[in-house]
């Protein structure tokens, strides 16, 4: 990203932007904290046609190299984990960005989850990605 890694993880960190840079997300609000560790949002968002809430709170905050958020949803859990390193490759300065969504499903649904799940992800992860770039300023 052409931007300062500090820059990159306010942005990204703030998990209201999701809006902005998660293309799966419909609506995030902040609920309580500050941004840092134990901030809750309410998270709605849209996977394989469905609407889905879940509660996330950050339970990982190390400006500006690491952020992580949880998100639950009764039974299943998805934990975003983002790490920000300065890339001295872009002229002027950058960011590199390594961005993975874990899951965690409930039982019965975790024996099919690599079955039925893993394309759908996978196609999500992709256009997370250039979404962020997009966001961010990055063809």
């Amino acid at each position: 990203m052409p931007r300062p890694v500090e820059e990159v993880f306010a942005y990204l960190s703030d998990f209201e932007n999701t809006e902005h840079w998660d293309p799966g997300t419909i609506e995030t609000t902040r609920l309580s904290g500050d941004g840092g560790m134990g901030t809750r949002y309410a998270n709605r968002s849209r996977f394989m046609g469905r609407s889905v809430a879940l509660e996330y709170e950050t339970v990982g905050y190390d400006p500006p190299t690491f952020f992580a958020c949880r998100g639950v949803n009764g039974r299943t859990t998805a934990t975003d984990v983002m790490t920000f390193t300065p890339d001295d490759t872009v002229e002027g300065g950058g960011t590199q960005v390594h961005y993975r969504a874990q899951f965690e499903f409930p039982f019965l649904l975790h024996a099919l989850a690599p079955l039925v799940l893993k394309r759908p992800i996978e196609r999500l992860a992709d256009e997370t990605i250039e979404q962020i770039q997009r966001a961010l300023g990055r063809p």
